[in-house]
């Protein structure tokens, strides 16, 4: 067990990014293929509308918006695998820069969160 949380937090936060993943996972296959070139690479699908000019433009708007979702919800899954993965290893609710618990008010409002609200602060600071 994480020292500071509760195992039922845990379990209901562990829950609730395996529901996340699930739906990421499946938003990603509606938006991309996987890339024959590079095993773990996903490209956009480019959608195809037809030929006329006012088409064209809209295939183009419409896949570059899905390139900028795509990085997002990529970017999400990735935080969320981290999490599941310090949930496993027991590390889940301990900041990564100063070893202290994260408050479980963050946790549960941001369940990948991997630092507590000071090192956060302090990090937002520095850029």
């Amino acid at each position: 067990m994480t020292k500071g949380l509760d195992t039922k937090v845990i379990k209901n936060i562990e829950n609730q990014l395996i529901a996340e993943k699930v739906r990421i996972t499946a938003d990603l296959a509606n938006l991309s293929h996987k890339d024959p070139h590079e095993a773990d690479n996903m490209t956009t699908k480019f959608p195809e509308y037809g030929n006329k000019a006012d088409e064209n433009a809209q295939e183009i708007s419409d896949y570059s918006a899905n390139v900028v979702t795509e990085g997002l919800l990529e970017k999400s899954l990735n935080d969320i695998n981290k999490a599941l993965e310090r949930v496993k290893t027991h590390d889940y609710g301990i900041c990564k820069y100063c070893g202290n618990p994260i408050a479980e008010k963050r946790l549960i409002a941001r369940p990948t969160a991997n630092s507590c609200i000071n090192c956060k602060k302090e990090l937002q600071n520095n850029e």
